[in-house]
């Protein structure tokens, strides 16, 4: 068995109103020196190693992530 995590992010030219929520809230909270947040999804998917980084990118393209709007990144991890 393999563990697989997918991150999911809006592109840099799409508006990220979740992040830009956080970021206003953070000062008023007390906290200082963040200039920008971004608002993403993260998938961990436990796979046989069988399954290959193809059929996972096709996973994460297809289905979990909107390719319109959204980047993607697919790693394995150390289990």
């Amino acid at each position: 068995m393999a563990r697989v995590v997918v991150d999911v992010m809006p592109k840099p030219e799409i508006l990220d109103p979740q992040g830009q929520a956080v970021a206003k809230a953070l000062p008023r909270l007390g906290f200082a020196g963040v200039t920008e947040v971004r608002q993403g999804k993260r998938f961990e998917l436990e796979v046989d190693d069988s399954v290959d980084d193809e059929t996972l990118t096709k996973i994460a393209a297809d289905l979990l992530a909107n390719t319109v709007i959204e980047d993607f990144t697919v790693r394995r991890i150390d289990a």
